[in-house]
């Protein structure tokens, strides 16, 4: 598609991969809060020779471009069909949507997107989803005053506007809770105590932390509980063991073993919970440019002010079905809040939280947590 203001093409080499990655610079030169990535981490992200997601998924990307070569957008159409045959749908994804503050030229890539979604037989298309629901997704609409933490998302307000004036209408809005570690510590309901210590002191189920020495037996079990037990929420895809693995990999290099806990029962994982260091506060005073060349020098910085993180996401706590209602979650909150605060944590986002996962929102508040940031998912028939 094009016209005599700009054109948009289908990235087609690797030039394109790193002027593709390389655009949220343009939009976010300015902002205060975004975070801005390893430049050589997004090329490998979209690279179908070093993320998995390829081995069962079709993606196309297009740029945008003015007649003098200024990329002024860029724009991702997926299509997984894992998540399809698993949620027995017809589904496309867009993501990786960046655009400037030009509404033909946001018009021009979601009409990309959606069309070339279409030719593959899709009958509607969703998102922001950056690849896949097990990488970053959802659209920022409410908490624009602070930086993301850990694999959030970030974006401009007038992205909401753009993409709700195409057509698109709302899927789901999920909130992030951001949490006062020092005060939940004081204000922890009673009964959540109880069924903590109940649940440590019966002895059948045990909570332990991760063994980063046994690594590979570790991700076996963390994975075997991930892919039972979500399940039942909007959007789940169970990973395939190359992704897991591709995934865990990834986190190594910053997990605090302090922070992942897994629960079981004998020799059976029955639960998981992972709390992340949030590295964006430290890649936030890092600044990461967009050069490749710039990364030696920005992994040193990040090195440095890696001491200084204060934040934890709650990002995954998951038990099986069947194990549910024994305290297991309970008992993983006390953990991990006490390590957390030896360790001078001061405060927790835990996201994302579906909006209608009434349990986990009433025991959010309930906890003392203050949704801070709300994110949405849309979609459109094709």
């Amino acid at each position: 598609m094009s016209d005599s203001r700009f054109r948009i093409r289908q990235v087609a080499d690797d030039r394109d991969r790193w002027a593709f990655v390389k655009f949220p610079w343009t939009i976010y030169r300015d902002d205060p809060y975004w975070v801005p990535p390893l430049v050589t981490e997004r090329r490998a992200f979209i690279d179908p020779q070093k993320n998995p997601f390829f081995e069962h998924a079709d993606a196309a990307f297009f740029l945008t471009e003015r007649p003098n070569g200024e990329v002024i957008g860029t724009i991702a159409a997926t299509v997984d069909h894992d998540y399809n045959a698993f949620q027995e749908v017809q589904v496309g994804w867009f993501g990786l949507f960046e655009v400037i503050k030009e509404y033909p030229v946001a018009e021009a890539l979601l009409s990309t997107a959606r069309d070339w979604v279409r030719e593959q037989g899709m009958s509607t298309i969703v998102g922001p989803v950056n690849l896949s629901t097990n990488a970053e997704y959802a659209l920022l609409i409410e908490g624009f005053d602070s930086p993301p933490v850990v694999m959030m998302t970030y974006n401009p307000p007038y992205y909401a506007q753009f993409i709700e004036r195409f057509g698109f209408g709302k899927v789901r809005d999920l909130y992030a809770y951001l949490f006062d570690a020092i005060s939940q510590s004081r204000n922890i309901p009673p009964k959540l105590i109880r069924v903590a210590e109940a649940t440590m002191r019966k002895g059948k189920i045990r909570i332990r932390k991760a063994n980063l020495r046994d690594w590979d037996n570790e991700v076996r079990r963390a994975k075997a509980v991930y892919n039972s037990a979500w399940i039942r929420l909007w959007g789940f895809v169970p990973m395939t063991d190359a992704e897991f693995d591709h995934l865990a990999r990834g986190l190594r290099s910053f997990l605090d073993p302090d922070l992942l806990l897994i629960a079981e029962d004998g020799d059976r994982p029955v639960g998981v919970s992972m709390g992340l260091p949030d590295v964006n506060q430290a890649l936030l005073q890092a600044r990461p440019g967009p050069s490749r060349w710039s990364v030696p020098w920005t992994l040193l910085k990040f090195l440095r002010y890696r001491r200084q993180i204060t934040i934890w996401r709650g990002l995954i706590t998951g038990v099986v079905e069947e194990y549910r209602g024994r305290g297991i979650e309970a008992a993983f909150f006390m953990e991990t809040l006490n390590a957390a605060l030896a360790k001078g944590y001061t405060h927790c986002e835990g996201s994302l939280v579906l909006e209608d996962n009434t349990m986990m929102n009433r025991l959010a508040r309930r906890l003392g947590g203050q949704a801070y940031k709300t994110y949405r998912i849309y979609e459109l028939p094709v």
